[in-house]
């Protein structure tokens, strides 16, 4: 097991990387906390939430909404849980979000750690202290920044992993490579998801070291007013598509990378976009689709990263170098019109 820590603006997070889920007990008290996950995780791993008090969810986006939380706070007030007690989240970026979102606002906070199950969870949702619902096809629209105590990373918790959700987890990876990191782009281009999901050590340290370009990027602005923006590559036109076609995250950050690509190309003289098509492609995620641009548009009206009349877009100079340019709105729906 290895343990990292980072200190945050209001708290200071361990990390523990292939740490068993055993392990939670030395973390918190299982008498004082409560375990929040979904109906598929605590399916699979019954035997892990044994002595445990635990809420379980319904599984899927569709359930991350704010009546979910009121949900989850309601059984919280039935199990007498106070100020000292303690909200652990297991499971993928939609129980970590509803988890850490609920600790925020039960009682005006209290304490939250999380134990993640999915490679995105893993390498993203988890990590950073964003916590929040979705409302209507508007995805995060409600919820707050507050980072957890801790997190867990035991890696043997994605042997139960659907193929489709391995594929969800790289699109961040690749997102990330796309950033801050040449050298891993390179890296993943010389491997797939087999190769990874089939090397115990080569998975380990690729979730350490996403974990970590995602932390640091964070640590620098953790309410994201400059450079927390860039990890919203691909995020723009993938929140916009993902509830209204009812994609996964993964998939519709992958198109939403194509999209930045191509206006990339547009604003920023960026030639590698053939690149990072066939490194999406080889990793299983798509690359093209046949949206409606007047209705995704409309949609992405929305966006948090919108300030006034124009959209703060993340784009490519190059593999590994990425900025944040703003684009008036009208110039903007030209632009992807024209795509």
């Amino acid at each position: 097991m290895k343990k990292n820590k980072y200190a945050f603006s209001r708290q200071t997070v361990a990390y523990y990387f292939d740490a068993p889920f055993s392990y939670l007990k030395e973390l918190v008290d299982p008498a004082h906390s409560v375990i929040v996950t979904d109906r598929n995780i605590y399916d699979l791993h019954k035997k892990k939430f044994s002595g445990w008090k635990t809420i379980v969810l319904p599984p899927g986006e569709a359930f991350k909404t704010q009546a979910t939380v009121d949900s989850v706070i309601g059984q919280l007030i039935e199990m007498n849980v106070d100020r000292k007690s303690f909200l652990v989240g297991v499971g993928g970026g939609v129980v970590t979000d509803i988890t850490g979102y609920a600790a925020s606002v039960y009682m005006r906070g209290i304490r939250f750690g999380f134990a993640p199950t999915s490679l995105l969870a893993m390498v993203d949702a988890s990590i950073g202290g964003k916590n929040g619902v979705d409302v209507g096809l508007y995805k995060n629209l409600v919820g707050a920044i507050n980072q957890p105590d801790f997190l867990l990373f035991d890696p043997s918790l994605l042997k139960t992993l659907p193929e489709d959700e391995w594929v969800n987890g790289f699109a961040e990876i690749v997102k990330h490579a796309c950033i801050k990191d040449a050298r891993l782009f390179k890296e993943l281009e010389r491997h797939n998801v087999r190769a990874y999901s089939k090397n115990k050590e080569a998975l380990s340290e690729l979730i350490r070291r996403n974990a970590i370009i995602k932390t640091k990027v964070v640590l620098v602005d953790e309410f994201e007013s400059g450079e927390r923006k860039l990890l919203n590559f691909g995020h723009t036109w993938g929140h916009a598509i993902e509830n209204k076609y009812g994609l996964a995250h993964g998939q519709a950050v992958a198109l939403g990378m194509v999209v930045a690509c191509r206006l990339s190309e547009k604003l920023c003289g960026f030639s590698q976009t053939g690149r990072v098509i066939g490194l999406l492609e080889q990793y299983g995620l798509p690359t093209a689709g046949d949206f409606d641009k007047k209705a995704t548009f409309d949609a992405l009206k929305m966006d948090k990263k919108k300030v006034k009349t124009s959209m703060n877009y993340v784009l490519l100079s190059d593999i590994g170098k990425s900025l944040t340019k703003s684009i008036p709105m009208d110039e903007l729906e030209k632009l992807i019109d024209s795509l």
